[in-house]
């Protein structure tokens, strides 16, 4: 991780345990948002205005978090506005790494792209990031906050034929979210990166309780979580979905069962994947060598040739 501005130690999934050995995860340091008219958002400073080619998206497509707004950005027709740039798969012991490095203003890892922004900062280099060209900073690094500015922060730049947080879905699609996250997006890193037998179990639990849940509230037919439309909610349960039976069932031990074996979730999981550009950020490749590549988990770094998906 950075300290002061300087790279210490290996890449390590687990830098700060509870009281059971549970992990905790990261608070998100960057929290500008970009609007329409550049005034502030719901947190940070104002001077981010709505701009075509200003800002530029980094992400993992191993990465969950890093997927919700690649999904945002297609959905809402910006992929001419924000460009993109995809680190390697493979963790490496500095963490994200560049492929080309003249695709992130020449840098090779993903921390030196934080050290641009702030020099002395400490904590891990965690994607997904949107950085401001103009300024030369980061405006953003919290997932949830980035995917609410693809939304409604680019005005008149966006597809306004598609809102994933429909005003009147808000308090239901909050609801899901404040359920669906502790429980299953960020449940299985819990079970994952557990590391003590009782923080695994208290985890596990609670993810299959989170998808027992979930299948029988799809089980009625509907669509998507909030009826017939597809919402925020739903992009950020697809993600975690799609890597649950290549990735989080295996090396993550969240064993119970697959999401194969979820008939309602399975055909939910085919009806977003069949979403016009939603199948183009899902990149099994990439999600099975990089989780497999964490060291701590797997430390020969073999990558399994299974399981049979219908991902692409």
């Amino acid at each position: 991780m950075l300290r002061d501005g300087e790279w210490v130690a290996d890449w390590q999934p687990v830098q700060a345990k509870d009281d059971k050995g549970g992990f905790v995860r990261q608070t998100s340091s960057f929290r500008n948002w970009v609007t329409p008219d550049g005034a502030p958002g719901p947190t940070g400073e104002g001077g981010f205005k709505a701009e075509p080619g200003r800002y530029h998206l980094y992400v993992a497509l191993i990465c969950p978090w890093a997927s919700r707004t690649l999904i945002g950005r297609k959905l809402k027709g910006l992929e001419d506005v924000i460009s993109v740039s995809v680190v390697e798969p493979e963790l490496s012991d500095q963490g994200w790494r560049f492929g080309d490095p003249t695709e992130a203003e020449g840098a090779s890892y993903m921390h030196e792209i934080y050290t641009r922004a702030d020099p002395g900062i400490s904590g891990r280099a965690t994607v997904p990031v949107l950085w401001d060209k103009a300024r030369g900073t980061i405006v953003n690094n919290e997932s949830a906050d980035i995917l609410r500015m693809l939304n409604s922060g680019f005005g008149e730049l966006a597809d306004d034929c598609v809102d994933l947080y429909p005003a009147d879905l808000r308090e239901e699609i909050d609801a899901l979210n404040d359920r669906i996250y502790p429980a299953l997006n960020n449940g299985v890193y819990r079970t994952g990166f557990a590391t003590t037998q009782v923080a695994y179990e208290e985890a596990f639990r609670e993810v299959f309780a989170m998808l027992d849940e979930l299948e029988d509230r799809l089980a009625d037919g509907r669509d998507f979580l909030s009826g017939d439309r597809f919402t925020e909610a739903d992009v950020r349960l697809f993600v975690t979905l799609v890597r649950f039976d290549v990735a989080y069932h295996g090396l993550f031990k969240c064993n119970l069962r697959r999401i194969a074996d979820y008939p309602a979730l399975s055909r939910y999981q085919e009806r977003i994947l069949a979403i016009p550009g939603v199948r183009d950020t899902v990149n099994v490749d990439h999600i099975k060598r990089g989780y497999y590549s964490i060291k701590a988990l797997n430390p020969t770094g073999i990558v399994p040739l299974g399981p049979e998906c219908s991902l692409g």
